[in-house]
């Protein structure tokens, strides 16, 4: 067991410390989340971010090939023997001038990071690489997640690479079916829940509690510490130079909670001079971190954010009856499991919250589809909101921006299918009838 690394409470009023050898997701003292921190002096950290590039030389280890443990000095959690890849992080910045032609962006500006290409495709894999070592290390034998789609797809995979039992909590007819497919594949056992996501987010904290699961939902804070190395991968395809404006979807809010912590670490170190500005895009119809942010003006106030702002809008959502409705089912979540640590990175990176309506969504989906490598709905948010941020004049159109796109097109497929066949967008492109006549279907050739 390594003695550089730690487990502490958010909470600064609590601040209580616990090694690494625990499988913990909340602070025992006082239940709020936890982090993982470092003994920096104890760690052989490169002197410069392009120092990581000697890896490249070797790819038959399996640790340097993977786009998580290739930075492993700066997620120093656990000894290399623990470490589990399947050889996540092969993902690919995209310049895309077509989408920085919608978007009000200059040619040259625009760049997608695509980690739709991870083994389970989405950004999941890069957690699940760092959370599954640290189950391998504190000898876990069975796992679950709830899930709205990818985290099963990534858990289910994961689980069988190290052979250990998966359970999934998903909502009632809250599921794409291409990811779902993927649990099911995979060997997990599914368990679907009459309710939405925060209600198979509260069974499965109970149940692993109760039963001693391992838990893999972002609360766990191992995972979002594989989590951090999407953006050393941008860093790493931008020739070791941040952008100036980095761009995701919400939901969960791990993503923006590693992104902030990976920019306050790197600048801890030295190995960056700036932290890009951070936009998170939720949609309309789940909107919670936009109405907290936003409205209700809910800050990070140095660890200490005010609790009954959060606890008066969640009663609300309660006496209401309030259920998330969107399009993009991978951020279709009211009660964020992250965001205090969300506020943190708000902090950090000087972010912007918006939200974007469904219809937004899917036509900013089509044109990745047309002029990219695709994407599952919620990635598109960060094409829709940067349309958003450009038209107020936030990002400027010569700054260098990074959207992260979470996911494969294949995992909703029926979504992509409907708005082409249907025509329920400007963008739809459906197929076209032609009878069994070469005349007839060669006028129809455009």
């Amino acid at each position: 067991m390594t003695d550089v690394a730690y487990q502490k409470c958010i909470n600064p009023d609590c601040g209580a410390e616990f090694d690494c050898g625990q499988a913990m997701f909340k602070c025992p003292k006082c239940g709020e989340l936890l982090d993982i921190w470092y003994n920096w002096d104890k760690i052989k950290v490169p002197k410069k971010m392009s120092d990581f590039s000697r890896r490249w030389g070797s790819r038959d280890n399996k640790l340097d090939f993977s786009g998580v443990w290739r930075f492993r000095e700066l997620l120093n959690f656990c000894e290399d023997k623990y470490k589990v890849t399947i050889g996540e992080g092969q993902t690919v910045l995209q310049r895309n001038d077509a989408l920085a032609e919608y978007t009000g962006m200059n040619p040259g500006r625009l760049h997608l990071q695509y980690e739709g290409l991870n083994p389970s495709g989405s950004f999941k894999d890069n957690g699940m690489a760092a959370s599954f070592s640290h189950a391998k290390m504190v000898g876990a034998k069975s796992s679950a997640c709830a899930s709205t789609g990818n985290t099963s797809a990534a858990v289910a995979l994961y689980a069988h690479s190290c052979g250990v039992k998966c359970l999934v909590f998903i909502g009632s007819g809250r599921i794409a079916f291409g990811k779902l497919s993927q649990a099911m594949d995979y060997g997990a056992q599914t368990i679907q829940i009459l309710g939405d996501f925060d209600d198979c987010m509260r069974q499965v904290q109970a149940v692993c509690t109760k039963l001693g699961l391992y838990l893999l939902n972002s609360l766990n804070p191992f995972r979002l510490e594989g989590q951090k190395t999407i953006m050393y991968r941008i860093i790493e395809q931008s020739g070791w130079q941040p952008a100036d404006w980095i761009i995701v979807p919400g939901g969960n809010l791990g993503n923006s909670s590693a992104f902030g912590k990976a920019f306050y670490e790197l600048k801890q170190l030295g190995l960056i001079e700036k932290i890009p500005r951070m936009a998170i895009i939720n949609a309309t119809g789940a909107d919670t971190l936009t109405e907290l942010v936003n409205n209700r003006n809910l800050k990070w106030n140095d660890g200490r954010p005010d609790q009954s702002v959060i606890d008066g809008f969640y009663a609300e959502l309660t006496a209401r009856n309030f259920s998330p409705h969107t399009c993009a089912s991978a951020i279709e979540i009211s009660r964020p499991v992250n965001l205090k640590k969300c506020l943190r990175a708000i902090d950090i990176c000087n972010g912007v919250v918006r939200a974007v309506s469904d219809e937004e969504i899917k036509d900013a989906k089509a044109l990745v589809g047309k002029h990219g490598l695709g994407c599952e709905p919620a990635s598109a948010a960060t094409i829709a909101g940067l349309k958003h941020l450009r038209q107020e004049g936030i990002i400027a159109a010569g700054e260098k921006v990074a959207c992260v796109l979470t996911g494969h097109p294949l995992k909703d497929p029926e979504l992509t299918v409907n708005y082409h066949q249907k025509k329920q967008g400007q963008f739809s492109n459906p197929p076209i009838e032609a009878p069994n006549d070469l005349d007839e279907i060669i006028k129809l050739i455009n």
